[in-house]
């Protein structure tokens, strides 16, 4: 059965809901296999035109217009039903009263959208769409609506009853049951609808804000895994102190909860008052967790609660705007961290997200604007250019206007449209009114896709001891847009003396870094110095104040000189890998056969050199991942590329053998704390232990599996397993693997570790096998993801092995996952976005098997992903 294309949705399609839901009232009595919904709508009609809803999955029982005086139900013919909604085809033209009553399954629901079955409890999902499941309803988000909810349930099996707002009026019922009330006085739109009923550990604490209303803060999680919420729960109150402080906006309700749930298609979901958690994201101890996950716990929380305002109280007009909820808040999560932890650290790991993710995304064929003009499937507009991209376009915006303006134009933003659905242009109008800028150009942004090229060629004068550097900008094809306009880009610059100062030249007032926008596509910038002054360094998007390429001719003697006398803590490290990555692209393609030794020396130099900022030095000592690769050299033969990163990852771990060494005697911090500066030096720890295990030592088997006996945390331990994995020594690592799983196969979340170091590390066969491990769960997108998608592009070399080995394992999971669960299908298929940049053999194995896909009658999600890619 061949696959269909979906339906594009356009932009230029929009047109508002004609009519107004005042109040929603819905009524659940709730059964797993058979769960009752009645819903009440209040409608003011805007028109004389048809009443169209939204509704999937559901069984229609009674349809009734103005109840209390019309007790009868319509007769069929008044309205039109079909597989994907209902019309009523009149409607007063007066206002009136719309109730449903509607049967539904949460316990048949797999695909995890609307409201379904999880570990046993109720939970929902109805970002984007999901809301159609749950009941027949104007399913978008320019309609916002009061919702106020009564819900009954068996007591002893779902002892807590949680929605959106206000807790109300609770009581028992006959027959063992109970039912409980929730009231949102906020208006809201129906994807922010929750509802979670279950018997739950409950980690609770108190939180006043700045004003002094008093808050009861509570996460919901499973039996016996209360203690390990503490860090989700303190994450949580420091993000509601930083956002008093830093935008000014506090909290709004009474109580706040989060319910943790083992099922999730996301991270986590916004809902008003009511956050639901993929559980990996809320569980987090010593012993089972990283710092990794501690840091994305911290982060995810951050972000969702700061939805509350970015989000919820201001939500977006339609899904095109999507780019303007997720970009803002990922935005301020990022200022969050920054401001928790190391804000050089975290603008490092930032661009390396956007660059592995992002720029893959924006050079291939799924390629598309931050703000698109039409979708397939909405699902699959959660992407690294709405989100990573979305916030770097804020992050630009705050450069250019400065932050204390920043802050103006967002207060302004927040009093003008709270309560309202809105635009970017909403958004930016707000900008424009408190700095008296026109934004126009700016926001080309989001409607170009691809990520622009900013060429920097210089010329140094002696003579007369000037400089003049030549900026041009270029943005490439993509799916759809060949001719691009020039984007204003600001980049912050500096002239540097190489040894860890600045320079100053005429029409600079300082020697201070400055702001350049490049506004058009070409821009000259001279710079006269004192006579007899050496050449200066120029340092351009430092900080990487724009998402772009630089494309320059720097000499080696050059590069080194920038790393040693470089004073932006970003420019230094990417300085560091733009050499890196040329030389694994001359080891790969035999340009060169040894690693080159003047740079192993300089590169260990800096490392030794910064080693009291040991979260800094183990980014300085990291090795650019294979996908990274792709995007310098076309076509792309990841086999060879992860053969020369291991030879030169060898060649660093020999001239720091005895840093390494140096690094490891020294006992790991105790007791564990999760804070920034234990995990630093954790960190400096793990990417020792990484680097151990490339290196010639003869030992190496036997003392990386020492460490991982050894290891007092899952961070240590779980870099000591993923390097002994790397090793020639079967029988260690087996053993190794062997005993992780008896410690923790218990432990869905650590098991989850447990599948994806072994994805990781091993080749198709191995996927094979753990698809085939008794606790592999197709129904667990946790467990899923863990090995397909970390196969996928964790382990490129694998997953394009000649052969098409890789492919066709991937296919089959994706061929599974699909059936039941379409947003995870669609996600696993997104690993073939970087298909085109293959090597010939790679390339027609990656195009047979999406080509196959396309004949296997997918979802509508992941059709869409599919005849993108082949586009």
């Amino acid at each position: 059965m061949s696959t269909k294309s979906p339906v594009a949705v356009k932009l230029a399609d929009y047109s508002p809901y004609p009519f107004v839901i005042e109040n929603v009232d819905l009524s659940f009595e709730l059964d797993p296999e058979a769960t009752l919904v009645t819903t009440r709508l209040n409608v003011v009609p805007l028109g004389d035109a048809p009443m169209e809803l939204d509704g999937e999955a559901l069984n229609l029982k009674s349809i009734r217009i103005n109840p209390e005086n019309n007790p009868e139900p319509l007769p069929t013919s008044a309205y039109e039903l079909s597989e994907t909604g209902l019309t009523l085809k009149t409607v007063p033209s007066v206002p009136f009263i719309l109730e449903t009553v509607v049967e539904i399954s949460p316990a048949s629901n797999k695909a995890l959208s609307g409201l379904y079955i999880s570990g046993g409890r109720f939970c929902t999902q109805c970002e984007a769409i999901g809301f159609r499941r749950v009941t027949f309803y104007p399913d978008r988000p320019d309609v916002m609506s009061s919702f106020s909810v009564w819900m009954a349930a068996d007591k002893a099996a779902y002892p807590i009853l949680l929605s959106n707002g206000t807790p109300g009026e609770t009581g028992d019922l006959p027959d063992g049951r109970h039912f409980a009330t929730w009231v949102d006085p906020h208006k809201k739109p129906a994807y922010l609808f929750a509802l979670c009923a279950g018997d739950y550990d409950v980690y609770e604490d108190d939180f006043t804000t700045a004003s002094g209303e008093p808050v009861k803060l509570a996460i919901h999680v499973d039996k016996g895994d209360a203690p390990r919420a503490a860090w989700a729960m303190d994450s949580l109150k420091r993000s509601m102190t930083w956002d008093e402080q830093v935008y000014g906006r506090e909290y709004d309700l009474g109580v706040f909860n989060i319910v943790a749930v083992r099922d999730f298609n996301f991270g986590a979901m916004e809902n008003k008052g009511l956050n639901i958690f993929n559980s990996a994201y809320v569980l987090a101890d010593e012993d089972s967790a990283t710092d990794a996950d501690f840091e994305a716990i911290e982060a995810i929380v951050a972000h969702e609660y700061f939805h509350n305002w970015t989000g919820n109280r201001i939500t977006c007009r339609d899904w095109f705007q999507l780019c303007l909820k997720e970009g803002l808040t990922v935005f301020r999560d990022q200022n969050f961290s920054a401001d928790m932890r190391s804000r050089p650290v975290q603008r490092i790991k930032d661009v390396i997200r956007l660059r592995a993710r992002q720029f893959a995304e924006d050079a291939g064929p799924l390629a598309h604007s931050v703000r698109p003009d039409s979708y397939g499937a909405i699902d699959n507009l959660y992407t690294a250019t709405v989100y990573e991209k979305g916030a770097e376009l804020i992050g630009m915006l705050r450069r250019q206007i400065g932050e204390e303006t920043y802050r103006r134009g967002v207060d302004l933003y927040f009093d003008r449209h709270d309560g309202q659905a809105v635009t970017i242009e909403d958004f930016y109008k707000c900008f424009e009114e408190v700095t008296g800028e026109n934004f126009d150009a700016f926001r080309l942004w989001y409607a170009q896709s691809g990520t622009p090229t900013v060429s920097v060629t210089e010329a140094w004068d002696e003579a007369t001891a000037t400089l003049k550097v030549t900026l041009a900008q270029s943005i490439p094809a993509t799916p759809n847009q060949t001719d691009k306009t020039p984007m204003p880009i600001p980049l912050m610059c500096a002239l540097l003396d190489g040894v860890g100062g600045h320079v100053a030249a005429d029409g600079q007032s300082s020697s201070d870094p400055w702001l350049e926008v490049l506004d058009s596509g070409e821009r000259v910038l001279e710079f006269k110095l004192p006579n007899g002054s050496a050449r200066p360094l120029l340092s351009v998007n430092r900080d990487f104040t724009a998402p772009v390429r630089i494309e320059r001719e720097v000499s080696r003697a050059d590069s080194i000189a920038f790393i040693r006398g470089e004073t932006d803590p970003f420019n230094q490290w990417d300085t560091i890998q733009g050499l890196v990555k040329d030389e694994i692209l001359m080891l790969s393609d035999g340009t060169q056969t040894v690693p080159d030794a003047e740079l192993l020396e300089v590169w260990a130099q800096v490392v030794v050199a910064n080693k009291a900022d040991p979260a800094f030095t183990a980014l300085l000592m990291r090795l650019p991942e294979i996908g990274e690769l792709f995007l310098e050299r076309q076509p792309a033969d990841p086999v060879a590329l992860r053969d020369a990163r291991s030879r030169l990852q060898a060649g660093l771990a020999d001239v720091l053998s005895a840093f390494v060494t140096d690094v490891l005697v020294v006992p790991t911090p105790e007791p564990y704390n999760p804070g920034a500066e234990q995990a630093g030096v954790r960190a400096l720890r793990t990417a020792c232990v990484e680097l151990f295990g490339a290196s010639q030592d003869t030992n190496a088997v036997s003392k990386l599996l020492g460490m991982y006996k050894q290891a007092s945390n899952m961070t240590e331990r779980l870099a000591a397993l993923r390097a002994l994995l790397g090793q020639s020594g079967q029988e260690a690592s087996d053993a190794a693997i062997n005993d992780f799983e008896q410690q923790y196969s218990d432990n869905p979340l650590v098991m989850d570790k447990w599948f994806a170091v072994q994805a990781q590390k091993g080749d198709a066969s191995t996927v094979q096998k753990l698809v085939q491990h008794p606790a592999f769960d197709m129904l667990n997108p946790n467990r899923v993801r863990s090995v397909a998608s970390v196969f996928a592009v964790q382990n490129l070399a694998a997953f394009h092995a000649p052969d098409g080995s890789g492919h066709r394992v991937l296919e089959g999971i994706i061929l599974d996952a699909d059936k039941v669960n379409p947003a995870l299908g669609a996600r696993l298929l997104t690993a073939f976005e970087q298909w085109k940049s293959l090597e010939k053999q790679g390339r027609e194995s990656a195009e047979a098997t999406l080509k196959r896909l396309s004949e296997a009658g997918l979802s509508q999600n992941s059709a869409d992903i599919v005849s993108r890619a082949l586009g």
